[in-house]
């Protein structure tokens, strides 16, 4: 099965996994970059406003998903929520993603985010994870044993 590992990353812990994820599976891997600064505190709280509010933002990407039989998507949870640049990412190509796994990373609360991603793609993902911080290797093995049981590896 053909795998792309995509990603929106802030601080570099959903990076972190995604590039995980990609080595394990032997997948090709494709970051979002997103046009809007999002760094200091008044990014991290413009990035959390925007979160909440719904909005999308302006993003770069190289992959074509429709090359691919499965899309894992990975995002940061802000304030419970989808960031703007995944959320952006999927109402793009949700028309091209012929099967999607998610997974989030958070720190305090995984929140709506993983229901929001499958509403915007608007099919049923074949896997959804949640990846807290403070348990986060954990995390990883667990979630890269399910994408190989998904994929038929045996990487």
């Amino acid at each position: 099965m053909k795998t792309l590992v995509v990603f929106y990353s802030r601080r570099g812990t959903t990076k972190r996994v995604a590039q995980e994820i990609a080595k394990a599976l032997n997948a090709d891997v494709d970051e979002v970059i997103d046009k809007k600064p999002r760094k200091g505190i008044l990014g991290f709280l413009r990035a959390g406003y925007d979160a909440t509010r719904g909005k999308t933002t302006e993003i770069e990407f190289e992959k074509d998903p429709s090359k691919y039989d499965l899309v894992v998507i990975g995002t940061p949870v802000w304030n419970g929520r989808v960031t703007p640049a995944i959320r952006t990412y999927l109402l793009q190509n949700k028309d091209k993603i012929k099967n999607a796994a998610f997974f989030c990373t958070f720190a305090g609360r995984a929140g709506k985010c993983l229901e929001q991603m499958e509403k915007i793609l608007g099919k049923k993902p074949l896997l959804k994870k949640v990846l807290i911080r403070k348990r986060l290797d954990e995390g990883i093995k667990e979630l890269v044993e399910e994408l190989k049981t998904l994929t038929g590896s045996t990487l």
